[in-house]
């Protein structure tokens, strides 16, 4: 039997570690059937899961797929949208409501995890908008040449370290804040610098850079002007500040205004191609991925995916 059009399938992903899994599923759920929304739910009992739920939802016919989650679990289900043909894609709309360690792609959109009232009513209002997804091209270890889509962003280097930490401080601590805290005084004993070669428009950056963010979306704060509708990246190369300026560059991030940074060189492009990146590790909206081999290119593909948008 086929689904009705407007009936919704929901993914819920419970954050990794957190307590009171039901009670959170059990909150979002009276709201939806408070407002009278048609759905159906799949829960998701890892990260390795939702490829296949989301597959599962596209193979019954669900032309509205709802991700309860975050950033990752966005990643996962737009790269499982990406396998699909160009005419099954066009016919689907993904909408998010914010559940996960990271949710700074919802957080764009202002979709507050403590307002699920307001969320739900604005993907009622079914508001759809194309967006655009980044790409990085890489080759394996085994040789393979692979692809990854993301929303938010591409970091390489410390930051890629500091959100790998971040997002196993935050299952500990329970807070944003002090998992951040907490992954930059670890931070304090790593490397800071890797020996990088970028070609960026026609500018070739060859030296030694703390960290390097590729933004589709804002990069949790390090491409803070970057939007997911413009056709372009944002990148933001880091030098490698001396301690003092570190301490500034930190407090500029978290106010937002991390741009201002004498250390910091914003670019904004179609494409990096990034010919050697020694050593340092690349996160892809937030989760660490394994580290290309040689060369790799990061690239924007535009208005590739229908996404519901607040009002």
């Amino acid at each position: 039997m086929a689904v009705e059009s407007t009936r919704w399938g929901i993914l819920y992903c419970p954050k990794t570690g957190a307590s009171k899994k039901r009670k959170r599923w059990e909150k979002i759920k009276a709201v939806l059937d408070e407002k009278g929304v048609s759905y159906d739910v799949v829960h998701s009992e890892s990260s390795d899961s939702v490829d296949r739920l989301v597959t599962m939802l596209i193979q019954n016919g669900y032309k509205t797929i709802v991700i309860v989650g975050g950033d990752s679990a966005l990643n996962d289900a737009v790269n499982c949208l990406m396998k699909e043909e160009k005419r099954v894609r066009d016919e689907i709309v993904l909408g998010v409501i914010p559940n996960g360690v990271m949710n700074d792609f919802a957080r764009f959109w202002e979709l507050d995890e403590d307002n699920d009232e307001q969320t739900i009513d604005w993907l009622l209002k079914r508001r759809v908008r194309k967006i655009d997804l980044g790409c990085i091209r890489y080759t394996n270890k085994e040789g393979d040449k692979c692809h990854r889509y993301f929303l938010n962003c591409v970091n390489i280097g410390m930051t890629a370290d500091i959100m790998n930490l971040r997002r196993q401080t935050r299952r500990l601590f329970g807070s944003r804040t002090l998992s951040f805290i907490s992954s930059l005084l670890v931070m304090l004993f790593h490397r800071m610098d890797y020996k990088m070669l970028l070609r960026i428009n026609s500018d070739v950056i060859d030296r030694k850079l703390m960290t390097v963010c590729v933004g589709n979306g804002p990069g949790y704060g390090q491409t803070p002007s970057a939007v997911p509708y413009n056709g372009q990246l944002d990148v933001s190369v880091v030098y490698n500040p001396e301690a003092t300026q570190l301490v500034t560059g930190l407090w500029l991030l978290v106010t937002g205004r991390f741009l201002n940074h004498r250390s910091v060189h914003p670019f904004r492009t179609h494409e990096v191609v990034v010919e050697e990146a020694k050593k340092a590790m690349v996160g892809i909206d937030g989760r660490l991925m394994k580290t290309p081999v040689g060369e790799f290119r990061i690239q924007v593909e535009q208005e590739v995916i229908n996404f519901l948008i607040p009002d």
